[in-house]
């Protein structure tokens, strides 16, 4: 230890250059750090000279990490949640709840409809879940789980398959009875559809699902355009047209009666529904649990 002392001799500049290499600024860095930029600024600079490298190469109003600052990121990031994380357990913090990031659909329709089952059953327990438009980094903040979808892989996590995802047509039984029920997936061209446009997560739209029935889909722009899964859904009760039925969002309100499921075609889009959670951070026994609920409940 006597060596990484010489190397670095005072801890501060360790997490100075940790947030302004995640933040790729001096400034936000600073902001987080509550100390002026200057101040960052120097710990990085004296940071380099005690490393004798360049960490980052510096531009007009903007900074990006060589090839040595991404390798030592790489490590310091890792180093220092390692020593949050023996932190938390050397001081015994209770586990007094447990979060869930996840898109407001989700946590609308397929979380809220089924949590006065999960108090009723798990008193002891405070969920408490986290809308977002996109997919944060679970650990950066502090969360406990994430729901998310995809192929299974991402960096820094462990992820739990609860299902495959498939899409169908869905709409109000109001709209059906004013418009008619299309017959077959080339009827559905003739019809008002729903689309979202999501900024920040890719998802896929109307010309997949087509293109997954062997028929081709020419985009004109028109249609009720919407960027949140939950207004989509909200508009398709509404009876504004037909929207997407993503199976594990739409499953309740189907049920409910509320939205009507076409059976004119489906589109299996390949990917899986996960629940995702921190690799180097243990769960307590509370989020064990609820992991295990939320397994049974897709399961089921």
């Amino acid at each position: 230890m006597r060596k990484l002392y010489q190397r670095i001799q005072s801890p501060s500049a360790l997490f100075a250059f940790e947030a302004a290499a995640r933040r790729l600024s001096f400034t936000e860095a600073a902001g987080e750090l509550n100390v002026s930029q200057p101040a960052v600024s120097l710990s990085v600079k004296k940071l380099e000279q005690a490393l004798g490298t360049q960490l980052f190469e510096r531009g007009h109003r903007s900074i990006r990490l060589t090839e040595a600052g991404e390798r030592f990121y790489a490590d310091v990031s890792f180093g220092l949640m390692h020593i949050l994380n023996s932190a938390d357990t050397v001081a015994s913090r209770p586990e007094d709840h447990v979060s869930l990031s996840c898109s407001t659909a989700f946590a609308h329709y397929w979380m809220l409809p089924r949590l006065a089952t999960f108090r009723r059953d798990n008193p002891d327990i405070d969920i408490r879940l986290q809308t977002t438009d996109k997919d944060i980094d679970i650990a950066e903040e502090g969360l406990s789980f994430g729901v998310r979808l995809g192929s299974g892989q991402w960096p820094g996590c462990q992820a739990l398959r609860l299902g495959p995802e498939i899409i169908y047509p869905v709409c109000s039984p109001a709209y059906l009875e004013a418009a008619g029920r299309p017959v077959d997936a080339a009827g559905l061209l003739s019809h008002e559809l729903i689309h979202l446009e999501e900024p920040f997560r890719p998802r896929a739209g109307w010309r997949d699902w087509f293109a997954a029935q062997g028929l081709d889909y020419v985009d004109t722009g028109g249609g009720l355009r919407l960027n949140d899964y939950a207004l989509v859904i909200q508009a398709a009760i509404a009876g504004e047209g037909i929207a997407h039925g993503w199976d594990h969002i739409v499953e309740t309100v189907v049920r409910q009666g509320l939205l009507e499921r076409l059976d004119i075609g489906v589109y299996n889009i390949g990917q899986g529904h996960y629940v995702v959670w921190p690799e180097i951070r243990p769960h307590g026994p509370k989020a064990e649990r609820v992991l295990s609920w939320l397994k049974t409940q897709m399961a089921s």
